[in-house]
């Protein structure tokens, strides 16, 4: 099993422990992104992801999203992840702890989550970098952009 947590086995290349692409990795991401191989791998009508033990059977975190953008190099499924998450806000511009995956965009734990709202940040600074084509407009897409932490 995995958690949505970070640390995570979804999280492990963008700790630094292994590349996106090794071959062991890539089944431990198949397996944990499955409801198949993860119990906490959560798909409903109105959202997806890993949820885990402390906030229910139903609930799914955006932050495992996240993690799992960081961690892939498919245009598609990043696009489908990142419009997942935005559209979880329900109206407030924040993201949530967790989201019921059955229900309407209301039904979540916490109203604001920073642990959520900061990943959120580092993923579109690592979009920037590796795939701005994904964020930025076109006459965007084609400029270069470096982020250095500690900078």
């Amino acid at each position: 099993m995995d958690d949505a947590n970070i640390p995570s086995l979804l999280s492990l290349p963008d700790m630094g422990f292994t590349d996106r692409d090794d071959p062991i990795y890539q089944n431990t991401r198949k397996m944990v992104m499955s409801n198949k191989g993860n119990p906490y791998y959560l798909e409903g009508r109105f959202f997806k992801g890993i949820g885990g033990p402390h906030v229910g059977i139903l609930n799914a975190w955006p932050m495992s999203l996240l993690v799992a953008i960081r961690t892939s190099d498919d245009d598609a499924e990043i696009t489908e992840y990142l419009d997942l998450v935005k559209k979880t806000t329900a109206g407030l511009g924040l993201l949530h702890e967790s989201i019921n995956v059955h229900s309407s965009r209301h039904a979540y734990t916490r109203p604001w989550f920073s642990w959520c709202n900061s990943e959120f940040g580092k993923t579109i600074l690592d979009l920037a970098q590796r795939k701005p084509h994904l964020i930025f407009k076109e006459k965007y897409a084609s400029m270069s952009y470096e982020f250095k932490p500690g900078a």
